[in-house]
């Protein structure tokens, strides 16, 4: 197998896209030049060349950074922790009103999904910088105006600019929207952020009533998609060469029972879900709805919605716990990947996050539930038909890059759902042994020589990292003061 390796040249941005056919942002990458958000490999953008600015954030990066007795795994956390803000955020206020633009890396477009995560590891940070603050408060007003534009799509355009995908066969397929794939996560990740943002700073200015409508529309969304009467208003089909780009059925998907989960038409790795109730994601939403109902309750003092948000969330934990929960030959009862309805189900599971492995990271389930445990054996695995391991490193991919590219997100995430340091360390260490060179995380690696990879400039994935060496700074800081 060949991955599509990226690389930045020191004097520009290789704008290599990755084999899904993204058109390259070279020119325009939100408020500064494409060409000098990444300079060379393995180092910060030059502080004028920085998207925003946390004072907060460089102190923390500091403090764990002196801690840190290996040389390459300290630059590795001193380059990968501020990449979002260094070269993806797009900040400004509006008669003071916050604004925020977040794009993912190397595609000018937000989705509502890596924006949300990408912003998650500096959050505990906002009471000491205001101007942070702000900016997450500026991405929850955006993104609860992305979702009034259309519930259904997953990435957003800065304006409406059109997009490489505008000849998709779904409707409608506005200008502000870069990709109309419906993905259930999509709906759930800004329900979290904003969750977080009220209980960490108290703060009720991003409840407006645009939020409350937005939310009114996400909730009728999930509901619509229980397709317990019809199949909705939703149907995806685009002309491609990679089957997992596009649904099956005239757009429709493959046909589902009405068992109280959400459909899904799409997993967060913007593959097409071979049966639309999607495990992971039914997961988070059960969380989502929940705290969108403490939200309703004691912020909007809508009880009446807070309620419906509660007893959609209580059928999605009943159709999971009914349907969801399987047999497997060899680990016993675990959560299936997808299931239909009808019986039929998947023993696997895929990098992006909403994914099994990641349930406790979500809030979920606790990361010692018998039945987690036992999924969490089967998935990191070869019972698993997208773990791969190599000589280079091992780890879950999944059919949007290929067979044998592992993806540095699954290590990350085993590693903050882990309470063993032993187990920590060694996520750490494979992470540093599998950046192919450059100090930075990609989108995946071969696993047989880490070398050849896809995705020079994936912030999500280099923001999450610096989360995991965080929780180690926490939780086992032992494992940072020694060679790894």
């Amino acid at each position: 197998m060949r991955l599509f390796t990226r690389c930045m040249a020191a004097t520009a941005l290789a704008l290599c896209y990755a084999p899904t056919q993204y058109h390259s942002i070279a020119g325009n990458a939100g408020n500064t030049e494409a060409s000098s958000l990444i300079s060379a490999v393995g180092h910060r953008p030059d502080v004028s060349a920085r998207c925003f600015r946390s004072e907060a954030v460089e102190e923390k990066i500091r403090e764990v950074a002196a801690y840190i007795a290996d040389e390459k795994l300290r630059h590795m956390f001193e380059v990968c922790f501020p990449n979002t803000l260094d070269t993806t955020v797009r900040f400004s206020e509006n008669d003071g009103i916050p604004d925020t633009f977040v794009i993912t890396g190397d595609i000018n477009a937000m989705w509502l999904r890596d924006s949300s995560a990408q912003v998650w590891p500096y959050m505990t940070l906002m009471a000491k910088d205001d101007n942070l603050r702000k900016m997450i408060a500026g991405l929850i007003n955006r993104q609860a105006k992305c979702i009034l534009i259309d519930p259904y799509a997953n990435a957003f355009n800065y304006g409406p600019t059109g997009s490489y995908w505008e000849t998709d066969f779904t409707q409608p397929m506005a200008k502000e929207l870069h990709e109309r794939k419906y993905e259930l996560d999509s709906l759930c990740y800004p329900i979290r952020l904003a969750y977080r943002y009220w209980i960490l700073t108290g703060d009720t200015s991003v409840f407006t009533d645009t939020w409350q409508r937005a939310m009114l529309l996400a909730v009728d969304t999930m509901r619509e998609q229980q397709r317990r009467e019809s199949k909705g208003s939703y149907s995806f089909y685009r002309k491609c060469e990679r089957p997992t780009d596009s649904q099956i059925n005239d757009g429709w998907g493959a046909p589902v029972r009405p068992i109280g989960m959400i459909f899904s038409a799409f997993r967060p790795s913007d593959d097409a879900t071979q049966y639309g109730f999607l495990v992971p994601s039914n997961m988070m939403a059960v969380v989502s709805l929940r705290q969108l109902a403490e939200i309703e309750r004691s912020v909007y003092k809508n009880t009446e919605f807070a309620t419906e948000c509660e007893s959609l969330a209580d059928e999605v934990d009943a159709g999971i716990k009914r349907h969801a929960i399987v047999d497997h030959p060899v680990f016993g009862q675990v959560f299936a990947y997808e299931v239909d309805g009808y019986g039929n189900h998947t023993f696997m599971d895929d990098a992006n996050v909403p994914s099994l492995l990641s349930a406790p990271y979500l809030g979920y389930c606790p990361s010692d539930d018998p039945v987690y445990i036992n999924t969490r054996h089967l998935v990191w695995s070869e019972d698993n038909p997208y773990f791969f391991h190599g000589e280079a490193g091992e780890g879950i991919g999944g059919p949007h890059v290929g067979i044998g590219a592992v993806w540095p997100m699954s290590i990350i995430i085993k590693g903050l759902t882990s309470n063993d340091p032993e187990e920590i360390r060694r996520c750490l260490k494979q992470l540093r042994d599998t950046d192919g060179g450059t100090c930075m995380m990609h989108e995946s690696f071969n696993a047989s020589d880490s070398s050849d990879f896809t995705r020079s400039w994936f912030a999500w994935a280099n923001t999450l990292f610096g989360e995991l060496v965080i929780k180690a700074y926490d939780t086992c800081p032992d494992i940072l003061g020694k060679a790894l």
